[in-house]
């Protein structure tokens, strides 16, 4: 069974910093691209920022330069550390996956950026 826990999210004022975490079980971690996710309310999931097996990561342009995703490989976690936070970033955050085929989620953390 494949399971994604995503943690880390709350409220904070604008310009201040989060990290979100990503625990998974059930997959071989260090083979898989993980990816954070943003959703608003009645709005489509976006990609946020990526990380593939080898270390390589890209970012929606609109976190680039704030937004760092990495990864512990030996922890099977996905991290995502939030700075310079503005209002518009506010939503819930899924970390992802795909395995054969499929794709897999977490249950979300919200974030709240309050201006």
């Amino acid at each position: 069974q494949v399971y994604l826990v995503e943690s880390g999210g709350g409220l904070v004022q604008a310009g201040g910093s989060l990290r979100l975490s990503c625990r998974t079980s059930g997959i071989n971690f260090k083979i898989h691209r993980m990816g954070w996710y943003r959703q608003h309310p009645g709005k489509q999931r976006d990609l946020v920022a990526v990380i593939s097996a080898d270390g390589t990561t890209n970012y929606t342009e609109s976190v680039k330069g704030r937004f760092t995703i990495s990864r512990d490989n030996a922890r099977s976690t996905v991290f995502l550390q939030m700075d310079s936070l503005k209002p518009e970033d506010t939503g819930d955050y899924y970390c992802g996956t795909t395995w054969k085929s499929r794709d897999y989620w977490g249950r979300g953390t919200q974030v709240t950026v309050s201006s």
